[in-house]
């Protein structure tokens, strides 16, 4: 295993653009990292660069204890996984395993021991004898993962390598390669992994930390939790979570009772905990920021605590989930989305688009952002 440390890395390309900015990122022995953002956030890029197959404009990259900015990948020690699985397609599965490692004078009592080492923890033994057009995806993509534990690399990097696969075969892998990665822990063997997507559900499920990038620089660095809870700005509060987080135009008003804000027309009151922070913040010179609230936070009911806020809103459409339902609705001029139970879609039956429907909001659990920055103000 080994720590992986970039320390202000850039990437310039020969025409100016500039894809990654002075990033600075300590991935841990064994750890399990996900690289995640939208498209064009340069996370591929830089995995690439961690591999040696994209150089190294700024900054430096180190692997265990060396500075590995100008060493070609064959002695990086690392192995990676593509999208595409690039197996070859006139060997067998065994020979498709066993080609690097012979390439590498691998003695043969060795390489047999290491192909069958990997097909067993990856339950593919059956499958040895099969050539690449024999194989389902997911077997496929068994069989590319294979191929790098059987090198032992310091490091695994995977390039969104579930993205060819169906929905239901690309959650069964999650799995599989969660605990494959557990597994190799476990057993003292390589296992520091970085795993690239676009996907956030990937990303929450896979990830012991995940960091997220947009335009080449990162965002925020942390457990699926606190990415979760605790979004360091708007475009991460945004990113993280399905559905998406309500981000609301807010204007903070004085009133007798403390703060509150104004949204879509309606007036919320702040909760004195959400309210305190605000009192030394930019934000109350023009009283402009951005009010967000997760789907699941927003109710047909009021809580039984009573930290719940009752707003009236005009129904667009719900979606049905089976187990929850996705209520869609307005404001004013503003939309929400609200995650409601399935047992609590009575109370919405015969509503049609334009009814009037009461929500409960739960303020306690509210996020507010800078207007200009995206700043998460109560972090």
């Amino acid at each position: 295993m080994a720590r992986l440390n970039l320390s202000k890395v850039e990437k310039t390309y020969p025409n100016g653009f500039k894809a990654v900015h002075g990033v600075d990122l300590d991935i841990k022995d064994g750890e399990f990292m996900v690289f995640v953002g939208p498209s064009g956030c340069a996370k591929s890029t830089l995995l690439r660069m961690i591999a040696g197959l994209e150089s190294i404009s700024g900054g430096e990259l180190r692997i265990g204890d060396r500075v590995v900015n100008a060493l070609p990948p064959k002695q990086r020690g690392i192995a990676m996984v593509f999208q595409n699985y690039a197996l070859y397609p006139h060997m067998k599965v065994y020979e498709n395993l066993a080609f690097g490692l012979k390439l590498a004078g691998t003695p043969k009592q060795e390489l047999d021991q290491r192909v069958r080492h990997a097909a067993r923890l990856l339950e593919m033994e059956h499958l040895l004898d099969r050539y690449p057009k024999q194989l389902s995806g997911g077997q496929a993509q068994r069989v590319a993962v294979g191929r790098a534990i059987v090198k032992k690399p310091e490091v695994f990097l995977f390039d969104e390598p579930l993205s060819n696969l169906d929905a239901k075969l690309r959650a069964a892998m999650r799995v599989r390669l969660t605990e494959l990665h557990r597994t190799l822990r476990d057993g003292q063997q390589p296992a520091t992994t970085i795993y690239v997507t676009h996907d956030q559900v990937e990303a929450m499920t896979m990830g012991e930390r995940i960091c997220v990038l947009k335009e080449g620089v990162i965002q925020q660095v942390d457990t699926p939790t606190a990415l979760y809870d605790r979004p360091a700005n708007s475009f991460v509060a945004s990113f993280i979570g399905s559905p998406e987080m309500n981000l609301l135009e807010a204007r903070v008003q004085a009133t007798d009772s403390g703060l509150a804000l104004r949204v879509g027309g309606a007036r919320l009151s702040l909760p004195a905990e959400k309210a305190g922070p605000l009192a030394t913040a930019q934000t109350l010179v023009d009283g402009a920021l951005q009010f967000g609230l997760r789907p699941e936070h927003i109710g047909v009911h009021p809580r039984p605590q009573g930290d719940t806020q009752p707003v009236a809103t005009r129904l667009r459409f719900a979606e049905h989930m089976g187990s929850e339902l996705y209520l869609h609705v307005e404001i004013g001029d503003a939309r929400l989305t609200a995650r409601i139970p399935a047992e609590h879609a009575g109370v919405l039956q015969g509503l049609d688009r334009g009814d009037a429907v009461t929500l409960h909001l739960q303020m306690s659990a509210c996020h507010l952002f800078d207007a200009k920055t995206g700043i998460n103000l109560l972090t």
